[in-house]
């Protein structure tokens, strides 16, 4: 009953994550390249041992707006650690059919500067292992476009967010803090 109760809390407010152990493997042990780029990115030495804020982007969906307040976190929180980090996906129809229109959309409109990976599936089971972990440790899987979350130090899901939640939230706010 209770882990039912946490499920639909999560579903509707964000939650904090449940207690279960990270695999850091799932969460680190990939090269990803960065969004319309040929550099390709270690995970492990790049965000492993630090706190992350993690997000499932798209394009053109209605919560794109929420890059402006992504960008607003990265410069308030960089130098405490925090990395942000984006992940295009078209799971929900929404991203751009190119990297390149994805990288105009992130890079020169709302002028993002934090991490954006090329595009990978957050849902189901073609989910990219990230998600698969970020989704065992949380219990909530991205239901739509700019879920968010919070990750610590030693790579456990701490809080979940939905995309209704905007970046400016207080709630968000406190949890990438307790996790500095």
């Amino acid at each position: 009953m209770k882990r039912l109760l946490t499920t639909l809390c999560a579903l509707l407010f964000g939650h904090s994550a449940s207690a279960s152990e990270p695999n850091t493997d799932a969460l680190y042990h990939h090269q990803l390249k960065r969004l319309h780029s040929a550099e390709v990115v270690d995970l492990r030495e790049r965000f492993a041992g630090k706190p992350m804020l993690v997000i499932n982007t798209a394009s053109f969906c209605g919560f794109t707006g929420q890059f402006e307040g992504l960008e607003a976190l990265h410069q308030r929180y960089k130098d405490q650690g925090l990395m942000v980090v984006g992940f295009p996906s078209d799971d929900f129809n929404q991203e751009a059919k190119s990297e390149e229109k994805s990288a105009e959309v992130c890079f020169v409109n709302f002028g993002v500067t934090f991490d954006m990976f090329s595009p990978i599936h957050v849902k189901g089971d073609n989910a990219h292992p990230i998600f698969r972990e970020i989704a065992r440790q949380s219990g909530t899987p991205p239901r739509w476009n700019f879920y968010k979350y919070v990750i610590d130090r030693d790579g456990k899901v701490t809080a979940a967010f939905s995309s209704m939640t905007s970046p400016s939230s207080d709630k968000l706010r406190k949890a990438i803090e307790a996790v500095l």
